[in-house]
């Protein structure tokens, strides 16, 4: 376990100076949260003229869930399902194929070093943005249910994405595929709208998907409170079962690498 733990960190120690030297590519993407964030400012303060709650939510809470919604992306973003269709595609796959090391586990630690400087370079920034320039409340309730909510939605997103990665094996273009499905994911994770405002019979659907999990249940549980589909949960009930969901997901991306590696074919190797 030690030698495992030190391999992942130099993993994400090598992933982190690698992206540090082109830090300015990352810091680009400071524009997106922060004008996606007006843009809803400018739509949500027409819908709640003349209501001071929809679906239990003001507007200062609608606000603060943007707000918590964006530095969850910034933190837990995530290409692993691009790099892996781009390996398998390109053959380069097969250098990975022949390591000890499991490509899923080898991906899992270059996004720790990813957004390892994301951390300062992107999150912090928009934090503080976020708080001086438009008066937005980002005190977490539970800072410790916050903070372990937010570990889980890192990892759930990891491992849906890295699902998707792994239909390159089975299709020779993923390309098409991957687009609607991440366009889905992030509806049905709560990014565009809160799932509470979805219908109700939709409501209960979502609840049993995993994708809640990567934005709208964190998203909840920072401030303070969850309910989906008529269901109430207290923080640690929520996170409880973020962390059910975050196992299940684990097992079946294992399952679903191990027969992607039966199926795998290294032409010369």
């Amino acid at each position: 376990m030690r030698r495992l733990t030190a391999v992942i960190q130099a993993i994400g120690f090598a992933t982190y100076k690698e992206w540090a030297a082109f830090r300015s590519h990352m810091a680009a993407s400071l524009l997106v949260g922060p004008v996606m964030f007006l843009v809803q400012v400018f739509i949500w303060k027409a819908i709640y003229e003349g209501h001071d709650t929809l679906n239990g939510l003001t507007y200062q809470q609608m606000l603060t869930y943007y707000g918590v919604a964006s530095l969850i992306h910034y933190i837990s973003f995530d290409f692993a399902d691009w790099n892996l269709q781009m390996l398998v595609r390109s053959g380069k796959f097969v250098t990975f194929a022949l390591r000890p090391l499991p490509h899923w586990l080898f991906a899992l630690a270059q996004k720790i070093g990813h957004r390892s400087l994301a951390i300062w370079v992107e999150v912090l920034p928009v934090l503080l943005l976020f708080i001086f320039v438009f008066d937005v409340n980002m005190q977490p309730a539970a800072p410790g249910w916050a903070l372990l909510s937010i570990v889980f939605s890192f990892l759930m997103n990891f491992m849906v994405n890295y699902c998707v990665g792994l239909t390159a094996f089975w299709l020779i273009r993923a390309e098409g595929i991957r687009r609607v499905f991440l366009l889905l994911k992030d509806i049905c994770a709560g990014v565009f709208i809160p799932l509470s405002f979805f219908p109700e019979v939709l409501q209960k659907i979502l609840f049993f998907l995993p994708f809640q999990f990567i934005t709208y249940l964190p998203t909840r549980v920072y401030g303070g409170e969850y309910e989906l589909a008529g269901i109430h949960l207290t923080l640690a009930q929520a996170v409880g079962l973020q962390a059910v969901a975050v196992v299940v997901t684990a097992l079946t991306m294992t399952l679903l690498y191990n027969a992607a590696m039966r199926r795998f074919t290294g032409v010369g190797v």
